[in-house]
């Protein structure tokens, strides 16, 4: 039973808040060289560009699509319990999710072939957190309200426990193409090197209580439960240690597993750009192929089987005479005994979170020249009609992410001005189960060889962002280079 309540704790306690992993101020922002990130065919105007170590590439990201912080917390003279009630277990569905997701670029890199000048190549390394969990409805309402009074004869649906977190350290190799006038190619390969990863998503079972037999109720469990984790057993038993070098020695696990010390795995992300007359582009790309073989410093718990108990029968006046019975004790021994739980070592295959982007842009008033001319590269000496000839664009995106409960997706129309070569601004509007009134605005900056990007959503929740259900901010320095010098 130990193992339930451990689970149900994480989920509440996951859900303050949450992040998303969508990033569509970025996508195919193609002035900020982070965007092949995103997109590995997306268009390539520089000659090179080297990301500032640390600060290149920061995103973090918050969402919830259906209590906020305010909802629960606000000063507003509602009893706690009832806005628990009414705002949380009375409206929210199964498929409400709390989810988290933050990124940080240890190191960026990408230049142009010497020989190949079509070709752009890049490299480096990223680290990614990313938690989701999915509201537990049967289960909360079980644990506030109790299996009694309307509750008799409910069975609550053990398979709402579902959640999944890992964090990843990756080390990627890309090769963004020009094959011809229209269309460039792009692929990355990727090494997924684990710090740590856990789930517990293919839950199912039921607890129910009805009238009793030889008792007023009984209640039956029958439950098909596992937590599977990897990685995280190492740093609790160093914590749990607590010695003099236990901070030492979580350092030093870290940046073991950061260092390719960790469960290892493959991944692959592909992409397009291609042009359907000189004014308007559509784009695509698949993120994250890929998966982590799980072996070392594997701790798995399983809670499985069935049983029926009367609950606790009192024999009165013993029972009620001795105060030093330990019946409670006894009714849980019970049920332990009637469901095994037990602990493994088994590897298993983590699935990495396999994301798709796609868009379709018309870019409009042509600026007179290339606003990127002189880049030394072949993009723009191949024809003259590609786009940056215009300082305007507008378009359509749609994104789509696989989770454990199925697909999540988002709309998202865009606006982007440019400014010569040293400003060029995007807004966006993105509809999504989290928000329907998102609007972002991203800006970036060169001036000269230094760029500076920064990109936030939901501007009109900056206000009160405790009542926000969606908020983010990604921000960065790169060095670029747009001609052979």
């Amino acid at each position: 039973m130990r193992i339930v309540q451990k689970l149900i704790l994480v989920v509440l306690l996951s859900s303050v808040n949450g992040f998303a992993q969508n990033k569509e101020l970025l996508y195919d922002f193609y002035e900020i060289p982070q965007s092949l990130m995103i997109n590995p065919g997306v268009k390539t105007a520089q000659n090179w560009h080297a990301g500032i170590p640390v600060i290149s590439g920061i995103s973090v990201q918050g969402a919830t699509s259906g209590v906020t912080v305010n909802d629960l917390f606000a000063n507003d003279g509602i009893d706690f319990t009832t806005k628990v009630q009414e705002r949380l277990l009375d409206v929210m569905k199964d498929k409400d999710d709390f989810s988290s997701t933050s990124q940080i670029e240890g190191f960026t890199v990408g230049f142009r072939g010497r020989n190949r000048p079509d070709d752009y190549y890049s490299f480096g390394m990223y680290g990614e957190m990313d938690v989701i969990s999915y509201w537990p409805k049967d289960l909360a309402i079980l644990a506030f309200e109790g299996n009694g009074g309307s509750n008799i004869g409910r069975s609550f649906d053990l398979g709402d426990l579902n959640i999944r977190g890992e964090m990843v350290n990756v080390f990627h190799f890309g090769i963004n193409r020009k094959v011809g006038p229209d269309l460039t190619l792009g692929a990355r390969a990727k090494i997924y090197s684990s710090i740590f990863q856990f789930q517990s998503i293919n839950n199912s079972g039921s607890f129910v209580t009805t009238q009793g037999s030889n008792n007023i109720y009984e209640s039956s469990i029958n439950a098909d439960m596992e937590l599977q984790t990897s990685g995280v057993k190492g740093f609790y038993d160093i914590v749990e240690e607590d010695t003099d070098t236990t901070r030492k020695d979580v350092t030093d696990l870290f940046t073991e597993r950061v260092l390719l010390g960790g469960n290892l795995g493959l991944g692959l992300d592909f992409g397009f750009s291609y042009e359907l007359n000189p004014q308007t582009t559509i784009t695509g790309s698949v993120l994250d192929l890929g998966f982590i073989y799980n072996s070392k410093d594997v701790w798995n718990y399983t809670f499985s089987g069935s049983t029926t108990t009367d609950g606790i029968s009192v024999f009165l006046p013993d029972d009620i005479d001795d105060v030093d019975n330990n019946l409670w004790q006894e009714l849980i021994d019970e049920i332990d005994e009637a469901l095994p739980h037990g602990e493994n070592q088994s590897s298993y295959i983590s699935w990495r979170p396999v994301k798709v982007y796609g868009s379709i842009r018309y870019d409009f008033g042509e600026g007179g020249r290339p606003l990127l001319e002189n880049c030394g590269c072949a993009v723009n000496t191949v024809r003259g009609n590609n786009r940056d000839y215009y300082r305007n664009s507008i378009g359509g995106q749609l994104f789509m992410m696989k989770r454990p409960k199925g697909v999540q997706a988002a709309l998202t129309a865009f606006y982007q001005r440019r400014f010569g070569r040293t400003v060029s601004l995007k807004t966006t509007y993105t509809i999504d189960k989290y928000s329907m009134t998102n609007i972002g605005l991203g800006a970036n900056f060169q001036m000269g060889p230094v760029n500076f990007y920064v990109l936030a959503d939901n501007l009109l929740s900056y206000s009160n962002v405790a009542d926000s259900h969606y908020a983010s901010l990604q921000f960065g320095f790169n060095i670029i280079s747009w001609n052979n010098n």
